[in-house]
């Protein structure tokens, strides 16, 4: 285990049942193993408990978080203790990489970028949000200081273009009503689900507020649900089939 963390939170933590609750979606998991087009080899970086790595490339997974890598299923391959800024891989020693909701968390985003690149022949695949997107999620009337902070961890998608360099699509991805990853969107049409504390620690945004404000953003919102308030302003989303969201896939060609 770490001295302290690779990056900006601390997965180290007693009581984050990730695995459990970062399931990866299947309709997710289709469109980033098409980004790979024909790779047969792939790395994954911070790779965590193995969301959206594919069943059919050969994968290399790499993980900072002991924690992490302990909660990855047998099935998948043992992940490197290794940080996204220092990979310990020659240059172009993969056909494609992936960095799944997690560039947001990294110390130097300019240095882990550009080391997938480097070790990168083809496609560098960023799953990530668009911070921009995300500041119009209505969780910011509940928890204003959570997702101000959230908005402000996250990297700006041209940042990202600029410092993958070469040639690079950026797709909007919609989120299905059902969505089983527990990101904070994933929840558009569930509200009830952050009053759940193990959603919440699975959420690495609750970890940059106090506990107190944590329960007042809670207490907000349980209020909310009860007097039907939060019916009358946002009920409609309950009945969407998907919410088109900060959700954004980055796919990187080389130059």
């Amino acid at each position: 285990m770490r001295e302290k963390p690779a990056g900006d939170f601390n997965y180290e933590q007693p009581g984050i049942d990730y695995a459990a609750i970062r399931r990866p979606e299947p309709r997710f998991q289709q469109r980033i193993r098409q980004a790979f087009g024909d790779a047969t080899t792939l790395l994954n970086v911070g790779a965590g408990s193995g969301s959206y790595e594919p069943d059919d490339l050969e994968v290399v997974a790499v993980e900072p978080s002991a924690s992490m890598r302990s909660q990855r299923p047998a099935y998948l391959v043992e992940a490197i203790d290794a940080m996204a800024e220092d990979l310990p891989f020659p240059d172009n020693a993969f056909d494609a990489s992936l960095a799944s909701i997690t560039i947001h968390q990294w110390s130097h985003l300019e240095a882990g970028l550009k080391e997938m690149r480097r070790v990168t022949k083809g496609p560098v695949v960023i799953f990530t949000f668009d911070p921009v997107a995300l500041k119009n999620f209505w969780l910011r009337d509940f928890a204003p200081e959570m997702m101000a902070n959230e908005c402000g961890r996250m990297p700006s998608i041209d940042r990202v273009q600029s410092y993958l360099g070469g040639y690079s699509v950026v797709t909007p991805v919609p989120i299905p009503r059902d969505c089983i990853d527990g990101f904070a969107e994933a929840f558009f049409g569930r509200p009830e689900a952050f009053l759940d504390e193990r959603v919440r620690r699975a959420q690495s945004a609750w970890g940059f507020v106090s506990r107190e404000e944590e329960d007042q953003s809670v207490d907000r919102l349980s209020k909310s649900l009860e007097d039907g308030s939060w019916e009358q302003k946002y009920g409609e989303l309950r009945h969407k089939d998907e919410y088109l969201g900060a959700l954004s896939l980055v796919v990187a060609s080389p130059s």
